[in-house]
């Protein structure tokens, strides 16, 4: 209870008066500051383990949900243990997703005291976007996207080969699609950092347009496991938006 009530009386919003100064809670030791990582690192740890374990104890609704998108589809269990394994990895996945918010919390907590304002104004706003869009990704992935895919994979070739598919087979698939997709969101991310370092203007940005859809076609039919046009123009659709919300952005900023 004394380690929460300490998480608890850390101010994340608390501004420094002057923009320019370095700002401290308090003057701290190495020591300090080692044992306050351990904390959070400690509380992170915990949380990650209570996701996974309640993800497990609910995992055949988890699995029930992941299987949603593949309709009409029969899975089998390959090997002995099959379901087990991959239902420990489904926890897994669970738990660290769900814990990631919490982790992104403390860190901030943590780094906070020790950025000046305007450190402050670029790395807050920053990292939790970079959250936001990669579980903005993954929805879109998985409502999206993923029932596109596997519509045509189910009914390509149904009427010679029947599709019997593994569980555990299909959740790596899953799992991997899903994250692919997050991490394509990240680009916004990507070009506020190249932009912020000077490293790239939004005029720059702007400029190579074309070969801006080229790419983004590209990456499309690398993620996208089916030769279906209509999903790969999706992916491609939201890889431009990216892009170009991203350098818009950057341009209002005058990056």
């Amino acid at each position: 209870m004394k380690l929460i009530k300490n998480f608890s009386n850390n101010n994340l919003f608390q501004l420094p008066l002057l923009p320019e100064q370095r700002l401290y809670d308090k003057k701290m030791s190495i020591y300090e500051h080692l044992e306050e990582l351990r904390h959070r690192t400690f509380y992170v740890l915990l949380w990650f383990i209570l996701t996974s374990v309640t993800s497990f104890i609910y995992v055949k609704d988890i699995t029930s949900i992941l299987q949603a998108p593949a309709i009409g589809i029969k899975f089998l269990q390959l090997a002995p243990g099959e379901y087990f394994f991959a239902s420990v990895k489904i926890s897994f996945f669970c738990g660290l997703l769900l814990s990631t918010p919490i982790a992104l919390h403390q860190t901030l907590l943590f780094i906070i005291p020790a950025l000046t304002f305007r450190e402050r104004l670029f790395i807050i706003p920053t990292i939790i976007g970079a959250n936001c869009l990669f579980f903005i990704g993954i929805v879109f992935a998985y409502f999206v996207l993923e029932p596109k895919a596997l519509d045509f994979l189910i009914h390509y070739g149904n009427n010679i080969v029947e599709p019997l598919w593994s569980f555990e087979q299909y959740f790596d698939f899953t799992l991997m699609f899903l994250l692919s997709t997050g991490l394509i969101f990240q680009i916004p991310i990507v070009q506020i950092i190249l932009g912020s370092l000077n490293i790239i203007s939004s005029k720059q940005m702007l400029s190579v347009w074309r070969y801006v859809i080229l790419v983004s076609t590209i990456i499309a039919a690398i993620i996208t496991p089916s030769t279906d046009p209509f999903t790969q123009i999706l992916l491609s659709i939201a890889v431009l938006i990216l892009y170009f919300g991203g350098a818009g952005l950057l341009l209002s900023l005058k990056k």
